[in-house]
């Protein structure tokens, strides 16, 4: 079994008896945090625009909706291969510069109303998994190897910034990735209609009358600083599982109940 693939499976048996070293110890509580913390600012995109994440995909209009699987789904299978052969020419560029990208990107889209958000809509998805490449690479995993570029497209299978989910939506996190001639598309077949969702909120807040650029700009920062966070904790466990002497299925154990300490220690 490969020391990153920190699958369900290996989650649901009884724990181990491992313990920890400090140093792990430290390390997993740095990135629970980053767990909990990564939706702050998705809540404050809320607040600027009004009303709850789940009524954001009412104000799209009928056909913009009916359209969203397949939009999300074709951003995708551009981005997985533009973000891919970008590196080639560009190199990695650190979280802050990213978030700076897209959120200009997101002013641009989100000022000519729906539109230009929808047009914004694959570049971003494909700026948003160049960043997540960079922070696998970043973590000393190879952006080249097919399972590692399969787990960078994992990681949209997060709930999405604006959808506060209290820490329990980790099963991105436990995923294991097979290689299989179709794995690419099997993989965006099934994150696309959850992103779609993601995405859908993101449009909706573009479209606000007169906000349509801030809220934009302020979407795309929530958006880019989550799923980098995202991405630090899912290779950040992946690099404690290669690197340490810690089986995954105690790795995956601790942090949920880090995540979710058992009430008599709150």
């Amino acid at each position: 079994m490969d020391r990153d693939d920190i699958t369900s499976e290996q989650t649901t048996g009884l724990p181990d008896t491992q313990e920890l070293d400090q140093a792990t110890r430290d390390a997993l509580e740095a990135l629970v945090r980053r767990f909990r913390s990564a939706d702050g600012i998705g809540m404050q995109v809320l607040g600027l625009v009004g009303g709850q994440a789940e009524n954001l995909l009412e104000r799209l209009p009928m056909a913009v909706r009916q359209r969203l699987d397949g939009a999300t789904r074709a951003a995708l299978e551009v981005a997985f291969d533009a973000a891919h052969r970008s590196r080639r020419s560009v190199a990695d560029r650190p979280d802050w510069l990213n978030t700076a990208v897209t959120t200009a990107m997101g002013a641009a889209g989100g000022a000519g109303g729906l539109p230009t958000a929808l047009a914004e809509l694959p570049v971003t998805t494909t700026v948003l998994l160049r960043a997540i490449q960079g922070i696998a690479a970043d973590e000393g995993f190879d952006v080249s190897d097919p399972k590692v570029r399969l787990q960078c497209l994992q990681v949209f299978a997060a709930s999405g910034p604006l959808s506060r989910d209290d820490g329990t939506d980790i099963a991105f996190l436990t995923t294991r990735i097979t290689l299989t001639g179709a794995a690419v598309h099997g993989l965006i077949a099934r994150i696309a209609p959850r992103l779609a969702t993601v995405m859908g909120q993101k449009l909706a807040t573009q479209t606000v009358p007169v906000l349509g650029a801030v809220a934009g700009a302020a979407t795309n920062y929530a958006f880019t600083s989550y799923y980098q966070e995202m991405a630090r904790v899912y290779f950040g466990l992946r690099a404690l599982a290669r690197d340490g002497s810690v089986d995954v299925e105690t790795l995956m154990r601790e942090f949920r109940l880090l995540l979710h300490p058992p009430k008599a220690l709150r």
